[in-house]
């Protein structure tokens, strides 16, 4: 089919998706394991540039060990650094979850915010974080989750002709309707993940090939 050209072309694109990703991908339980608002941040941080299944097996000994904003606020630089080594880009992460947890102390009462604006003012924490905060922790939906699987997904659905995730976020934001914000984003990461591939996707397999104007490209 043709790459859509127009809004309304994407909007309906979308829509047609929409429904056919929903039976594939039903479960909207984000794969990160996560009790808290706290910790679902920390998890989302530690996930950058490392796959979940990985974060899931740190987190299991470092959210009993800092149970709190503070204890990441007071806890020595060196103990975060080796706590969340195997997540990789330790330094960084270490660091943004001390500046996070200091944040939290000093300015919101030890409580992780509820607002986009508020939430960007932590350490460590982009729209990325942000969105997956607000939507999987309050239910508030104030933007689309873009990693690299929905960037490249929705590219290739031709929803977007963008690649910086702020102006893929803002084309998604246009052509779905609210509601499909959370759902859609994560069910192009569950498809990004199983069947369109950075490198050889399989098209052939796909379940919604036929409505993918770049299924069958990739040689």
């Amino acid at each position: 089919m043709p790459r859509p050209r127009t809004w309304k072309a994407r909007s309906e694109l979308a829509a047609a998706l929409s429904p056919r990703l929903a039976v594939l991908y039903p479960d909207l339980t984000v794969s990160l394991d996560w009790e808290t608002p706290l910790q679902l941040i920390v998890a989302t941080v530690l996930s950058a540039q490392c796959t979940d299944e990985r974060v899931n097996r740190v987190t299991r000994t470092l959210f009993p060990a800092y149970p709190d904003a503070r204890a990441y606020a007071d806890a020595p630089l060196e103990a975060l650094r080796e706590a969340v080594r195997p997540t990789g880009f330790f330094n960084n992460k270490a660091r943004h979850l001390k500046g996070l947890g200091r944040r939290l102390v000093d300015v919101y009462d030890g409580e992780v915010p509820r607002t986009m604006e508020d939430l960007l003012t932590l350490p460590g924490v982009a729209r990325k974080t942000a969105n997956v905060v607000l939507s999987n922790a309050f239910g508030l939906h104030e933007g689309v989750v873009v990693d690299t699987h929905v960037k490249r997904v929705t590219h290739r659905f031709g929803l977007t002709n963008e690649v910086d995730p702020p102006r893929v976020e803002k084309d998604l934001m246009r052509v779905l309707p609210r509601e499909e914000w959370h759902p859609f984003a994560w069910r192009s990461i569950l498809h990004g993940r199983t069947v369109c591939y950075a490198r050889k996707p399989r098209c052939a397999e796909c379940p919604v090939a036929d409505l993918c104007p770049s299924a069958g490209k990739f040689g």
